[in-house]
């Protein structure tokens, strides 16, 4: 009788060892995820940018991610063209992207904006002037989107004064909408913000002097306010664009990623020693860690 108890219990031991492992590795693999992000690519006709556009694209979809991210400034501009053209480089845009094999999520930048600077001879009464153009074609200025486990909010982070001129701001509508979000978080969740505009950036201090501030038009002046928002919330990081330059700014355990250029110096070449690139972030549990992706396209001489 004893035996058979003995027996019993190993083969229980064993069964549980077996489901243990098994549930581990199940979860191990379906809490990891990766995914791409791609800032400030600047599509235009010129500068052998759409083959660039294109050699981006397939080394994304060899990375094969479970979706990408894009970080604003998706075409050359429309804050100062003629309607055909800013027509025509989203349609363009458009089309390109569909290449991308894994779902794509579109942030806003400045150059998205159609029309705001004078000399484009834009009607503010166009039903595309400004961030309407964007929203037209490719969908919500912000807007938010769960993915195993981790919580991710895209924002609006360019406004227009109405000056000839745009500033980074995040204005009080998405203040009270990521309030919302925040309620319907649980607080050990792990978030992602997305911006065009920085929120934290050490740009002018390395490239001017080291007590120069930030000019509006460089990051979002009202960052702080946002970021207190998530001070009892897991805000793990915050994919940034604009500047064209790799920066990886550590605070607070948040970590502040500014996400180089699809187009580097504008389809011109490196800036400031950056290549064209991307950010590849690969996500285990409520961690992360990333690398920047030199996707091998080059200035044709």
């Amino acid at each position: 009788m004893r035996n058979k108890f003995c027996l019993k219990s190993a083969v229980n031991g064993i069964v549980t060892l077996i489901l243990f492992f098994a549930l581990s590795g199940c979860k191990g693999k379906s809490d990891s995820f990766s995914f791409v992000f791609m800032s400030d690519i600047h599509l235009t006709y010129e500068r052998n940018a759409i083959p660039g556009f294109k050699k981006a694209i397939e080394e994304v979809n060899k990375l094969k991610p479970d979706f990408v991210i894009t970080g604003g400034d998706l075409i050359m501009d429309a804050l100062s063209q003629r309607y055909t053209m800013a027509d025509s480089l989203y349609n363009l845009y458009s089309e390109m992207v569909k290449e991308i094999k894994a779902p794509v999520y579109n942030t806003m930048g400045n150059h998205e904006l159609y029309g705001i600077y004078s000399r484009s001879g834009a009607d503010p009464s166009n039903p595309e002037y400004g961030e309407k153009m964007f929203e037209k074609r490719l969908g919500k200025s912000y807007y938010s989107f769960d993915y195993k486990g981790w919580k991710f909010l895209v924002l609006n982070s360019v406004e227009d004064t109405g000056k000839d001129r745009y500033i980074g701001f995040i204005d009080s509508t998405q203040i009270n909408w990521i309030k919302e979000e925040l309620q319907k978080t649980d607080t050990l969740t792990p978030v992602v913000l997305v911006t065009h505009m920085p929120f934290i950036t050490v740009n002018s201090q390395m490239y001017r002097y080291s007590t120069a501030s930030n000019d509006s038009g460089l990051v979002v002046v009202n960052s702080r306010e946002v970021l207190d928002l998530f001070s009892h919330y897991n805000l793990k990081l915050v994919l940034q664009g604009h500047l064209h330059m790799v920066e990886d700014i550590y605070i607070d355990g948040i970590r502040f990623i500014t996400g180089g250029a699809v187009s580097a110096n504008w389809w011109r070449g490196p800036y400031r020693g950056d290549e064209e690139g991307f950010i590849l972030v690969n996500v285990k549990g409520d961690d992360f860690t990333w690398k920047f992706i030199d996707y091998g396209w080059e200035v044709q001489k």
